[in-house]
């Protein structure tokens, strides 16, 4: 029972992360990050193939060897949170358009104390 909520966290986490390609303000690393840990635990063979995926498998070993993120991750990350919060401010009144500065601060500052890798 443990294998399949396991299973089916990870097909969640990678169909929300495959989203995350086409939508700006969905991440996709993370939710391939947290479908690699499911796998892990359900099925080694979704395992392998997200880690030797060309476009995110390196993401994805640099994250579980060093916790590591990219520069251009880190870039990008900076930029769908800047665009957050000028959606914020435009869409939302005081203090509510507050929320996403406090937000991208807090995350953007574990972002970027992470190694790069």
């Amino acid at each position: 029972m443990k294998r399949q909520l396991y299973l089916w966290a990870g097909l969640l986490a990678l169909a929300l992360g495959t989203a995350g390609v086409a939508l700006p303000l969905l991440p996709t690393v993370p939710f391939m990050i947290l479908a690699a840990f499911c796998f892990a635990r359900s099925s080694p063979a979704l395992e392998a193939r997200l880690l030797n995926h060309p476009k995110f498998g390196a993401h994805l070993i640099a994250w579980r060897e060093k916790g590591a993120i990219s520069r251009r991750g880190k870039w990008s990350a900076t930029i769908a949170f800047g665009v957050s919060i000028a959606i914020g401010f435009t869409a939302l009144g005081l203090p509510w358009s507050l929320v996403p500065v406090g937000v991208a601060g807090v995350c953007l500052s574990w972002i970027w104390l992470k190694p790069e890798g």
